[in-house]
């Protein structure tokens, strides 16, 4: 069974929260940790994780706060598990060198369509 990681299904959570939005109002760690009913903390991590990821911009200060790096439309949730959790691959055909059967392997080429096929599949709201 292909699962993503607790820590990225509540990145996709906070994410939402900014699309669900509207505007491009800054939010903070408490705010986004009180709506989402997540501890402060792991909120926190996820959102410096986001930031370095190009998903989100923080602006300091009593205005200051988190907001989307692009229009929320822009945003897949590839964008999300990768800069949570790194390149989505559901095989190793992805990283070359990896797989000991890799110059042998008669289904890599079906493989790589699969992987690039989840990669670009979008979510709709």
């Amino acid at each position: 069974m292909f699962r993503m990681a607790k820590l990225t299904d509540y990145g996709i959570v906070l994410l939402t929260q900014f699309a669900s939005r509207g505007d491009s109002a800054p939010l903070t760690a408490r705010e986004l940790a009180a709506s989402a009913k997540l501890p402060l903390p792991t909120v926190g991590k996820l959102l410096k994780q986001l930031q370095h990821g190009g998903l989100l911009t923080s602006q300091r200060g009593t205005k200051g706060g988190y907001a989307l790096a692009r229009p929320a439309g822009a945003i897949t949730v590839t964008d999300i598990v990768e800069a949570l959790e790194g390149p989505l691959a559901l095989t190793e055909c992805q990283a070359p060198g990896v797989c000991e059967q890799e110059r042998f392997c008669a289904v890599k080429p079906n493989w790589l369509v699969i992987n690039q096929t989840v990669r670009d599949a979008r979510c709709r709201a």
